[in-house]
């Protein structure tokens, strides 16, 4: 087999920002907000303008302003809500400075955390995000992808002997996800849905794609240096190190890793910078100079990570209506039918932004981010479902029409020919009881129609009013898109 010859080049700078999609429980959204503003969380807000370099770390800072600019008006009500709506992206962010050490097999990396958000998003998903930095003294750029593929790790699937863990103030944690969910954002487990576990053996928490987090690295190479053809390629597919230590690559036809690489790339601003966008990690490696490189790594914290969460919660909710059709089909409830019919309605009027991005750089990116996850795809495959959906609910609304119109045609033509003839006048003004006992089969049959009709008639109204009271309820609250 073809060997490639790896070359481990050192790094000025790795920073990383891991996201953690999760589900929520039905109608949470507020006592999770409460719990975190209880936590020390601050709402996110583009007019704070003290939250500009709060975050970040020590050397960067996101101008909102810009940001503001960047994305179109129609897209920034929805990223940057300006107050809690459920209908928004509603970010709760806090700042934490703590210095923690990752344990892997071969090396111990340090590294800061800077902050971390909770995102709550309509459809009853929400992001975890974290900010960390490599503290690590001369990284290289295999110990960089090695600290990221084992730190988006939430559960241990190696040996005992391999699998990392976490040191932080004094604790040791076994798995990332027990570090993030006991030290990092604590009393937020219990809002997780779970219902996508029932029946899992080892998964402990409700995880929508993978149990692992998603990247996205900004690794500075120094001025000099050469970003290569494997660099990229290894850093796109968090290709760290193999059992040895040693630097690794999954692949070794060269062809094949330069198709990928054309595929996955971005490279407008080469061979100085270049962005690689996969399923699992989105990244920057630049050897700008170091005020040119912070601007690049700003927008990783600013307009590109707005891009990569815009798009994982548009692919994590068309998974979610995808197999909310699944149940729909099995069962065919009216109910549910009509709950994911609104749902399908509201995502692809309010959340399925083609035009999303003011400058052509960013629009290019996005488009890559999009087209990598398949989003353009699985819309498609949606929008079928809502028209199936559509003549499912017309089909059975005209039987149920049909079969209405059946009864009430039954119960005028016995009422009005058997009632009004025979039993009516015995129920005008006081009602003549003793009357009734030589009643015939008949006028008994015409007396039980007129009372049952009665019964049926004020169900249908009562009925009636119960769905006008429900869509009412529902608009004036604003429906935020909860599926099941």
């Amino acid at each position: 087999m073809e060997r490639i010859e790896l070359e481990d080049r050192p790094i000025r700078e790795a920073s990383f920002q891991m996201l953690f999609p999760f589900s929520l429980t039905a109608d949470c959204h507020g006592k999770m907000r409460e719990s975190l503003l209880d936590e020390g969380f601050v709402p996110f807000r583009l007019d704070d303008m003290a939250q500009q370099d709060a975050y970040y770390g020590p050397n960067h800072r996101v101008s909102h302003r810009n940001m503001e600019r960047y994305y179109l008006p129609f897209t920034n009500h929805v990223l940057f809500p300006h107050e809690h709506h459920p209908e928004g992206f509603q970010r709760m962010s806090k700042k934490l400075d703590l210095r923690a050490a990752l344990h892997m097999r071969h090396f111990e990396a340090p590294f800061d955390i800077y902050s971390v958000d909770v995102v709550l998003c309509p459809f009853d998903t929400g992001f975890i995000t974290l900010r960390v930095g490599l503290a690590k003294a001369s990284p290289t750029l295999t110990e960089a992808i090695e600290f990221a593929e084992r730190l988006r790790a939430l559960q241990n699937a190696k040996d005992e002997d391999e699998a990392p863990w976490v040191a932080c103030r004094g604790e040791a944690y076994a798995e990332v996800q027990d570090f993030i969910f006991k030290a990092i954002v604590p009393h937020t487990v219990q809002y997780l849905d779970r219902t996508p576990m029932d029946g899992a053996y080892f998964e402990k928490l409700p995880y929508l794609i993978d149990e692992r987090m998603y990247v996205i690295a900004y690794y500075a190479f120094p001025e000099d240096a050469r970003i290569g053809l494997t660099d990229r390629y290894r850093a796109a597919r968090l290709d760290g190190m193999d059992e040895e230590g040693r630097p690794y690559i999954s692949a070794s036809h060269l062809p094949y890793i330069e198709q990928y690489c054309r595929d996955t790339g971005f490279d407008r601003w080469a061979p100085d910078t270049y962005y690689m966008t996969e399923e699992s990690c989105f990244c920057c490696l630049t050897t700008l100079p170091e005020d040119q490189a912070a601007r690049v790594a700003n927008k990783m914290y600013g307009e590109y990570y707005y891009g990569l969460l815009l798009n994982l919660f548009h692919r994590i909710v068309l998974l979610k209506l995808s197999n909310a059709y699944s149940r729909v089909r099995l069962e065919r409830t009216p109910a549910q039918t009509e709950v994911l019919i609104r749902a399908i309605t509201t995502f692809s009027a309010k959340y399925d932004f083609l035009e999303v991005v003011s400058q052509s750089q960013g629009r290019e990116i996005f488009v890559q981010i999009r087209r990598m996850y398949g989003n353009d795809e699985l819309f498609e495959d949606v929008k079928m479902t809502l028209t199936d959906l559509y003549k499912y609910q017309e089909n059975a609304t005209s039987k149920r029409s049909s079969y209405l119109l059946t009864v009430l045609t039954i119960y005028t033509v016995i009422s009005g020919i058997y009632g009004m003839n025979q039993v009516i006048d015995d129920l005008e003004g006081p009602i003549r009881w003793g009357n009734m006992g030589g009643y015939s089969f008949f006028q008994w049959l015409a007396l039980i129609v007129i009372l049952s009709g009665l019964i049926v008639a004020f169900l249908l109204t009562g009925n009636i009013l119960w769905k006008w009271g429900r869509d009412l309820v529902k608009r004036l609250r604003g429906y935020s898109g909860s599926i099941r």
